[in-house]
């Protein structure tokens, strides 16, 4: 059996009495693209931190492929790290960083290193301080991938991206997963972790919630039925597994966990004049592992393009 690449057993970090993580046991397996999911201050970026050794933990243990990373040194040697918030050298040149971290590493591919420039569109010859939120977030990127890290930590890695600099992540993201190297990546970018990530992790205040693969996580949460009706909408709200009911022009969009039937009885009284059925997406998903009042599912969905669920009962606290 393959050494996992990434695991951590009973892993907790508490910073005085706030407890920013509390016993995560998670495995990812080598090649993987995994999603570590959650909204700021879910506990991500501490994850990630105490995976890289720059916070010790409170208690429990990780290992990065089958290495205790107390053993830094070691477990480092082949490990890949972007940040969210990239700082960098502000009278360097990028090319003079990427020299830098690369000399740091000792292990850098030089081809794969101008092609990674020349994909992301940065040019090496300023200087730092000239460069935008993005342009730092791309020379990190060129750093992270140009080693071929067995382990991609990726910690919101397309902040400040634009949308065709996101599409070129994804792709290379791929290619490194092909490639047998592990991406695990942290996001609240919830269509670029749907549209790269094979499983998914849900983390909440600090405690992981649910680990699946996409599809499963789907096939668990719900179901989404949009229906075109000839009459009223009649009342749902008062039926089993129901999750949010959401008016639209002449129909309703309800989701509803488990078997559809009930749903589909009471709508058929209303007559059918179209009805279309399709899985959740992960937005849906991540909304209903969390309390959240309306203009909060709202702001999450207008920024992602999408219609957020209602759910029935009145809002959450």
């Amino acid at each position: 059996m393959a050494t996992a690449a990434i695991r951590t057993v009973g892993l907790t970090k508490h910073f005085g009495k706030v407890i920013a993580l509390d016993g995560l046991d998670l495995e990812v397996s080598p090649g993987e693209i995994f999603g570590f999911l959650g909204p700021n201050g879910a506990g991500k970026s501490t994850t990630i931190k105490l995976l890289l050794g720059l916070l010790r933990p409170t208690r429990g243990e990780a290992w990065l492929s089958g290495i205790s990373v107390s053993d830094v040194e070691r477990a480092h040697a082949s490990v890949g790290y972007v940040p969210g918030d990239v700082s960098l050298w502000p009278n360097l040149t990028g090319a003079e960083i990427l020299a830098l971290l690369g000399n740091l590493s000792g292990n850098v591919d030089s081809r794969l290193r101008d092609e990674l420039i020349e994909r992301l569109d940065v040019d090496p010859s300023r200087r730092a301080r000239s460069y935008s939120k993005g342009n730092r977030q791309k020379i990190a990127l060129v750093a992270a991938f140009m080693t071929r890290p067995d382990i991609l930590l990726l910690d919101e890695p397309t902040v400040g991206l634009d949308p065709l600099m996101e599409a070129e992540f994804q792709a290379l993201a791929r290619e490194a997963a092909a490639a047998g190297q592990t991406v695990f990546l942290s996001s609240h970018l919830l269509d670029e972790v749907e549209d790269v990530c094979g499983r998914v992790a849900i983390l909440r205040d600090g405690v992981l919630v649910e680990v699946a693969a996409l599809a499963e996580l789907r096939r668990l949460t719900a179901t989404v039925l949009e229906a075109s009706l000839d009459g009223p909408v009649p009342r749902l709200d008062d039926l089993d597994g129901i999750l949010g009911v959401e008016p639209m022009d002449g129909g309703v969009r309800v989701t509803v966990t488990g078997a559809p039937g009930n749903v589909l009885t009471r709508l058929g009284t209303a007559g059918i004049t179209r009805l279309q059925s399709h899985a959740p997406t992960l937005e849906q998903i991540f909304l209903t592992y969390y309390e959240t009042s309306a203009p909060q599912r709202d702001a999450v969905a207008a920024a992602h393009g999408a219609s957020a669920p209602r759910p029935v009962g009145g809002d959450q606290p």
